[in-house]
């Protein structure tokens, strides 16, 4: 199982390009990573971001629909998530972060996995902006 987290603040996502490997690099993606054994997936989540990104998270709802990987073996899931006291992600591990509006999620190449879950994320960016 792969977890993503949609990052919201004020009608904003948080969107990630890749650095590597070479063959999804400058991709775009939410950020997460695997579920580790004796890990539930929101504890997972939140060490995802902390490592990626510098921050805490609180983890919310589902968005969207669970999808199939590239490479068929995994699952990916994404859960609204939330910044707690103040945090600002940084690019540990990504080329670049960009907040996307709900008008600004087609202006990035999404990576195969995290395309599906796009659409799921207009109405909650409408609710939270």
């Amino acid at each position: 199982m792969v977890v993503g987290a949609a990052i919201i603040v004020a009608g904003r996502v948080l969107a990630c390009e890749r650095s590597a490997p070479p063959e999804v690099a400058g991709r775009w993606e939410f950020p997460g990573g695997k579920v580790e054994p004796g890990e539930t997936e929101t504890e997972a989540l939140a060490r995802e971001c902390a490592e990626e990104l510098g921050v805490r998270v609180a983890v919310g709802a589902r968005v969207g629909r669970d999808v199939r990987m590239a490479h068929g073996r995994s699952v990916l899931r994404v859960y609204a998530a939330r910044l707690l006291h103040g945090d600002q992600p940084e690019a540990l591990e990504h080329a670049e972060l960009r907040w996307l509006s709900a008008a600004e999620l087609d202006s990035v190449d999404w990576l195969p996995a995290d395309v599906p879950i796009v659409p799921a994320l207009r109405p909650l960016l409408a609710a939270s902006a």
